[in-house]
């Protein structure tokens, strides 16, 4: 008994030092990016252009595509994830089939953003002649979180008790009925935060729209779907990677790096509010 109670103590506390080891570790960067972030943030930075090839200016540009690229992955990845999710869960009979259907979901959600890069280079920007534009990123990175967001849905969905289905088809209600009344407004929060988490990743992709979206410098803000647009991982890529003076433009590197930091932080905490609001709204 005395040697179970050992071994067990020496797991807990083995697994507890590695959690706090990651917390420490993940606290270090951010003290980090945000001590050395914080004085290069002004007014003129956020909604300045960049000059000198990065290394003086602002980076509003970059804020702006990012945010663009966002929005388009949303608009595009959402609906299509939600109603394939709603489909694999309530309509599609269990089989093989579907079976397999969700292992190579599951599979494409481990895949490489390089990979998911080099198929929108392929597919959006070569086959279907869009370019290195706005649209090819969005289409891209859509296609990156899909997976997460289909997993996510479903899962959120099969949380939904079966009485409330089956109350509902009994007294009457179609299919679509009783998903759209009985079953959504209750697994809607946990759609929404999973999926806004998957495009919080997408955000801070740089390798896709490295070669379907991103240019590091455009002398003009984009006007349509098809213009390429800054980005703000790309643009901090290439500052830290391929400006010639990476040394002496740490600030502008850090500014980036903070700025990124903070609108992905901005996403996550829009969808933790989201679903709590609905949570108090809709309880079971």
């Amino acid at each position: 008994m005395n040697n179970k109670r050992t071994g067990e103590k020496i797991i807990y506390w083995t697994m507890r030092g590695i959690t706090y080891s990651v917390v420490l570790f993940i606290a270090y960067i951010l003290f980090d990016i945000l001590i050395n972030g914080l004085p290069a943030i002004s007014w003129d930075f956020i909604t300045g252009d960049p000059e000198k090839s990065g290394a003086e200016g602002g980076i509003f540009p970059a804020i702006l595509g990012t945010l663009l690229l966002v929005v388009g992955t949303i608009v595009v990845a959402l609906p299509l994830g939600m109603f394939s999710a709603i489909y694999l869960t309530e309509y599609a009979k269990q089989s093989k089939f579907t079976q397999s259907i969700r292992m190579a979901i599951v599979t494409l959600a481990g895949v490489p953003s390089i990979v998911f890069g080099l198929f929108g280079l392929g597919l959006f920007v070569i086959t279907l002649d869009f370019g290195s534009s706005l649209l090819a990123g969005s289409l891209t990175l859509a296609c990156m979180v899909l997976p997460t967001i289909i997993v996510s849905s479903e899962e959120a969905l099969k949380s939904v008790p079966k009485y409330m289905r089956e109350g509902s088809l009994a007294l009457g209600a179609t299919k679509w009925e009783t998903i759209y009344k009985n079953v959504l407004p209750y697994a809607l929060p946990g759609m929404l935060t999973g999926s806004i988490l998957g495009v919080g990743r997408a955000a801070g992709e740089t390798a896709p729209i490295l070669l379907t979206a991103a240019a590091f410098f455009l002398p003009e803000l984009p006007t349509s779907v098809f213009d390429q647009v800054m980005a703000l991982p790309y643009h901090l890529y290439i500052l830290a990677t391929q400006h010639p003076e990476a040394q002496k433009i740490l600030p502008m590197q850090y500014g980036t790096a903070l700025v990124l930091l903070l609108l992905v932080v901005g996403l996550n905490f829009g969808a933790i509010i989201f679903r709590i609001r609905v949570r108090k709204k809709y309880k079971w």
